[in-house]
């Protein structure tokens, strides 16, 4: 299978960037994690980038999530918590664009999916599309400090429970109801929407954004604890291996708790 690309493309302002693996549903490779966070460096630094906007190849997802195979080289929960920050600082790149981001979504927008597509500051989706983060369902590992942080300031504990506990997946109607969601629309119409809304950011005050959002960035995440420990119990267990093994054969897990 491809080991797929994130591609950027810049156009009168507007950067576009393509999670291109429509085979394996977009998930992110660790190469692919790399790529994203090196074309925002670059694009952080490009002044005349007004606007960033995201979106999957194909019809299927945004992003499916992550390749899963990367997980079968881990061996202890010195892993994980490795791995949380490699991926942490990856979608960090995202969240501190000093530009605009629009998240374009037709799809599964799943674990890494759900991430980058919070981490921007609008979203714009189709109704079958579909949001969550079911790893207490799949493969049985956790998030960061950051990831959980992100999550509950968007959709409230309630729903995260039902997101992280129960493994819904929620619709974009369900999203739009949390006020999470710019507009939702055909298909066909999602370009032209997230031009149509990039050029009004476009009008607006750069410095006036990037104040406000690194403002909105640095409230939202201050004095977040120290979560290592609990990353690596998760990331370290029996549980965690015998999941991702289980996954990999499309196998239903079996859950022991340690």
């Amino acid at each position: 299978m491809s080991e797929g690309r994130v591609r950027c493309d810049r156009h009168e302002g507007v950067a576009h960037i393509l999670f291109d693996r429509p085979a394996a549903h977009n998930a992110l490779t660790n190469a692919m994690w790399h790529e994203l966070a090196d074309h925002c460096g670059m694009i952080a630094r490009d002044g005349d980038v007004r606007v960033v906007t995201f979106r999957g190849a194909g019809d299927k997802a945004f992003i499916s999530g992550n390749d899963i195979s990367g997980f079968l080289d881990f061996e202890t929960g010195a892993d994980g918590v490795a791995y949380e920050r490699e991926v942490g600082a990856c979608v960090d790149a995202v969240e501190q664009l000093p530009q605009p981001t629009i998240a374009l979504v037709n799809g599964w927008a799943v674990g890494g999916g759900l991430a980058i597509s919070l981490a921007c500051d609008f979203r714009i989706a189709t109704a079958p599309s579909r949001f969550g983060s079911p790893i207490a369902r799949t493969i049985g590992n956790c998030l960061s400090a950051k990831g959980y942080a992100r999550i509950l300031r968007h959709v409230g504990p309630a729903v995260a429970k039902r997101m992280l506990l129960l493994g819904e997946m929620l619709t974009a109607e369900e999203m739009a109801a949390l006020g999470l969601m710019h507009a939702i629309v055909a298909a066909d119409d999602l370009g032209a929407a997230g031009d149509a809304l990039a050029a009004r950011i476009k009008d607006n005050a750069p410095l006036t954004m990037r104040a406000t959002k690194e403002a909105f960035r640095r409230l939202a995440y201050a004095d977040l604890p120290d979560m290592d420990d609990l990353i690596a119990g998760v990331y370290g267990s029996g549980d965690f291996q015998q999941a991702v093994r289980s996954f990999m054969a499309k196998e239903k897990p079996v859950w022991k708790g340690e």
